[in-house]
C-alpha cells in the first residue's frame, strides 16, 4: 500500500510540473509604458562675461534656482527589460543674476527638456521579483523661456542616471530615478536685464541633477 501510494505521488508532482510552468506568465517580447513623473532638479549655474567698462576681478553669474519639476514619457519596451522612451520635463523656476553693479530682481522662467530615453532593466536574483534595478541615459533638447523679456533659447542636453523600478502587479509599478541632465550652452549667447546690464554667456556644459518618483502603466 506504502509503495503505491509513492508511486502516486511521484506521478502527481510529474504531471503537475508542467502544469505549474505553464501558469507562469512568460516574458512579454513588446509593450508600452506611459510614465508620469514628479521630481527636484538642483541649482544650476552659468558664468559670464560683462561688457567693458564694468567692473573689473567680478565675474557676472547667472542662477537657475533649485525648484520642483514635473513631466510624462511615452515609450516602447521590448525583451522585457528594455524601454525606449520620448519623454517631455519641466521646471518652473527663477533666475537671478550676481556679480552685476546693480542688484536686478529674479525671473521667472520655464525650462522645457525634450529628450530621447533609453532604459535597461536588471533582474537580480538576491533581489525580490517585482524590483528591477535600472540604468539610463537620454539626449534631446532643453529650451529655456522667460515670461518677463524676449530672451529664449533651444541648447543640446542630456542624461545620465539610473534608480529602481517596482512592479507589484503586471500593469502597475513605481519608478524612483536620479539622474545628472547638463546643458551644453554654444555659441554665445546674450542675456539682458534690467538698469541696461547686457552680459554674454560663452559655450560651457551647464550642470544640474534630477530626483525624480511617478507610476508606471504597462500595457
Amino acid at each position: 500500500m506504502l509503495r503505491r501510494i509513492c508511486c502516486l505521488g511521484i506521478m502527481l508532482i510529474t504531471m503537475s510540473t508542467p502544469l505549474a510552468a505553464q501558469s507562469q506568465p512568460e516574458p512579454r517580447l513588446w509593450g508600452i509604458d506611459i510614465t508620469p513623473q514628479l521630481g527636484y532638479r538642483t541649482s544650476m549655474t552659468v558664468t559670464a562675461e560683462p561688457e567693458p567698462g564694468t567692473q573689473s576681478g567680478v565675474t557676472p553669474k547667472v542662477v537657475f534656482e533649485s525648484n520642483p519639476s514635473y513631466g510624462v514619457g511615452f515609450g516602447v519596451r521590448f525583451a522585457d527589460v528594455n524601454v525606449v522612451e520620448f519623454r517631455w520635463s519641466r521646471q518652473d523656476t527663477e533666475v537671478r543674476i550676481t556679480g552685476v553693479p546693480t542688484a536686478l530682481p529674479k525671473q521667472h522662467v520655464n525650462l522645457d527638456q525634450y529628450h530621447f530615453e533609453f532604459t535597461r532593466e536588471y533582474i537580480v536574483r538576491e533581489w525580490p521579483v517585482w524590483a528591477r534595478p535600472f540604468i539610463m541615459g537620454s539626449l534631446g533638447a532643453t529650451h529655456v523661456s522667460s515670461t518677463a523679456s524676449t530672451v529664449s533659447f533651444t541648447r543640446f542636453s542630456f542624461g545620465i542616471g539610473g534608480g529602481v523600478k517596482a512592479f507589484p502587479t503586471q500593469h502597475l509599478g513605481l519608478k524612483l530615478q536620479a539622474q545628472w541632465v547638463p546643458m551644453w550652452i554654444s555659441p554665445e549667447i546674450q542675456a539682458y536685464c534690467a538698469g541696461g546690464c547686457v552680459i554674454h554667456i560663452n559655450g560651457q556644459l551647464a550642470s544640474q541633477f534630477e530626483f525624480s518618483v511617478g507610476p508606471v502603466l504597462r500595457f
